[in-house]
């Protein structure tokens, strides 16, 4: 039990760093120097102390805090202890790169910032451990307070108040909707803790019901469609720290709530939830990898990449879903343990793009595509630390996100032995749907790789500079963490098996020990296996070899001169491919899913102007309208407002009577 006092310990940790913080008078550098790493220390600590939970037997603890008769109950259990463990590494690589980035950024009150950002730690770690509906919605709750306030820094530009409005809106609607899940869940039983929930027996019905308020309401933070539209505003809105702790912890507490609602607290799974979840998750994988393949800002393509990959893993949660209400344990497993590699593999590549775009945007005062390239040769830090980002969430192996999708592809081509002749038929169109999605999203990165930082610069770029020293340690943490990952898979399908055993009642332990820790195994080694450290001798010894060729054969007969220019001497940037042209072939392909307004010249004008942008067309099909129809009562509901105190006594009068009416 130890390391449970040492996990609980870590959220006080970090509210204590937040509350010194806010009193500190240390000048702005000092500040982040001093509270950052602090904050770096608790995640560290809350990751190591996390593993063994994640092996060990679930603790409970109840606080005597909160309100009468309503304490706050605590529980670490393998679930909670992933997650936690996915927040405390992310974290400390996030914190230490905050340390370098907010010492420099010219935020009004780093002070604020600190407090602000070690709170939404602290909350985000009080989600995963509580084990009663109280805890958790004040946990929830906080956390997109924080979160909100974060978002809203630099809040004098009236597109990041808007932005944070936004998110605060749906997060609110998102958190109705759990906490009509947890009155669902409780049955009339008037009890709140999550052990209750348990014991409860659901009608199918009723348990439907929890489970589709669940999938909206924790939809509502993930960013699945149709309630993505926060998402792509309020990430490049945020400072890039808060950025890459929205989109690579954040966005995870909706993935565990979920799995916990669905797997831990309601007794059994209906096959139709599953074929839900899959279906929804293709759409907004297909959805948000479409958007990122035509954005022209940095930020906004790797918020559309988020929801591509939160569609990915709810996806593969639905597949869990199916196979264990069929009774099939073990493809349960397999399907489980990819969607949790992938939320561990989603938190770490991505939380790394958005600290390298963040130095990018710190170094050259521009997030547009149009006006960035060739920074390779000012940032080689940012720019080789990028490149396994970028290489890892495009999915090539052998980094870690080979490994996840790779363990998921397997369990799409084990369907076919489902019993049901129409989901069979169903499944395949659901696997080549996500190997869309897995294709598109190497495209996008291509893009957003070659861009920024290969060719020729589109701007005057020189005075950008590599990433400083406490930056580069956080790249560099997490950049590390997503090679170990990908070559190490066995060892993290073999961590995870206690949640599987837990969950769905599965393991892949045999599979695993019929194979060496070199293989990665699904169901059978006969049947599918990959070994990522093979893999990567393979491509060394490639490498080796053709350089000792080249090296024994051409050694002095190579002569150097200045590439072939097709017939034109003066080359510049105008001349490379564009952002807007990398993404032209998808937004001719699938137009009829954009909303896009062109801006063509005339034969006649002296200067021509052509421009296009491309809009969300769900907002203007379903948030407009709600939109139009709240200003419209809103208006209606001021015509009562006249400001006259005898038309204010007339309403009053008529209320009572209308009351008493009613009475009688």
């Amino acid at each position: 039990m130890p390391y449970f006092h040492v996990v609980l310990a870590v959220p006080l940790f970090w509210i204590a760093v937040g509350l010194l913080g806010l009193s500190s008078r240390a000048g702005h550098a000092a500040h982040a120097r001093l509270f950052f790493p602090l904050g770096a220390l608790g995640g560290l600590v809350l990751a190591v102390a996390a593993y063994p939970a994640l092996l060990g037997e679930p603790q409970a603890l109840v606080l005597p805090l909160g309100l009468p008769d309503l304490p706050f109950h605590l529980r670490l259990d393998s679930l909670s202890a992933f997650f936690l463990l996915l927040l405390g590494a992310a974290s400390a690589g996030v914190s230490l790169y905050a340390t370098g980035y907010f010492a420099t950024a010219g935020v009004a009150d780093v002070r604020l910032v600190c407090l602000q950002y070690h709170a939404f730690l602290a909350s985000m770690a009080v989600v995963f451990l509580a084990d009663d509906a109280y805890l958790f919605m004040v946990a929830w709750e906080t956390m997109a307070l924080a979160s909100y306030f974060l978002v809203t820094t630099d809040h004098r530009v009236p597109e990041i108040r808007r932005a944070g409005f936004l998110y605060l809106v749906v997060a609110h609607v998102g958190a109705i909707a759990i906490l009509l899940t947890f009155g669902t869940l409780q049955l009339g039983q008037w009890s709140y803790t999550f052990d209750a929930m348990r014991g409860n027996t659901l009608s199918p019905l009723w348990a439907s019901v929890a489970f589709l308020l669940a999938l909206f309401g924790f939809g509502c933070k993930a960013g699945f469609l149709p309630v993505h539209v926060w998402l792509p505003e309020a990430h490049p809105a945020a400072p890039s720290p808060v950025s890459g702790l929205m989109s690579g912890v954040m966005l995870k507490t909706a993935i565990y709530g979920l799995l916990r609602v669905t797997f831990d607290l309601l007794h059994q799974q209906v096959w139709w939830w599953g074929v839900a979840a899959l279906a929804l998750g293709l759409m907004t994988a297909l959805f948000g990898v479409m958007f990122a393949a035509v954005q022209t800002d940095m930020k906004r393509l790797l918020a559309y990449s988020s929801i591509e990959n939160l569609g990915i893993i709810l996806a593969g949660a639905g597949l869990a879903i199916l196979f264990h209400a069929y009774g099939m344990n073990v493809l349960a497993a397999l399907a489980l343990a990819a969607t949790l590699y992938h939320c561990l593999n989603h938190a770490l590549f991505k939380s790394l793009l958005f600290l390298a775009t963040g130095s990018v945007m710190h170094a050259t005062r521009h997030r547009s595509l149009g006006k960035l390239g060739g920074l390779i040769r000012h940032m080689p830090w940012v720019s080789a630390v990028a490149l396994v980002g970028t290489l890892a969430i495009a999915g090539l192996p052998p980094l870690n996100g080979f490994a996840s999708e790779w363990m998921l592809f397997q369990a799409f081509l084990l369907t076919p032995g489902l019993p049901n002749s129409y989901l069979n038929m169903l499944v395949p169109v659901a696997a080549a749907a996500l190997a869309l999605a897995v294709a598109l999203a190497g495209y996008v990165m291509v893009k957003f790789y070659g861009v920024v930082f290969l060719g020729l610069p589109r701007e005057e770029l020189s005075e950008a500079h590599d990433a400083g020293g406490w930056q580069r340690i956080g790249l560099l943490w997490l950049a590390l963490w997503c090679v170990v990952l990908g070559l190490l898979p066995v060892f993290v399908v073999d961590a995870m098996d206690p949640i599987t055993r837990g969950l769905v009642n599965g393991s892949l332990a045999e599979s695993m020990q019929e194979s060496s820790w070199l293989f990665l195994t699904a169901i059978a080694p006969a049947r599918a296996s990959y070994a990522p450290m093979l893999f990567l001798l393979g491509i060394v010894l490639t490498v080796l070899v053709t350089f000792l060729l080249v090296r024994r054969f051409y050694h002095g007969r190579v002569r150097r001169s200045a590439p072939w220019d097709c017939g034109f001497p003066g080359l510049n940037a105008r001349m490379q491919d564009s952002a807007e042209g990398f993404g032209q072939p998808i937004k001719q392909i699938f137009e009829p899913f954009f909303k896009i307004e062109r801006q063509q010249p005339s034969p006649f004008d002296a200067r021509p102007v052509y421009s296009s942008s491309i809009e969300d067309r769900v907002w203007y099909w379903l948030y407009l309208p709600i939109v139009k129809a709240v200003e419209k009562l809103s208006s209606l509901a001021g015509v009562l407002q006249q400001g006259r105190i005898h038309l204010y006594l007339i309403y009053s009068f008529a209320t009572l009577l209308v009351l008493l009416l009613l009475i009688q």
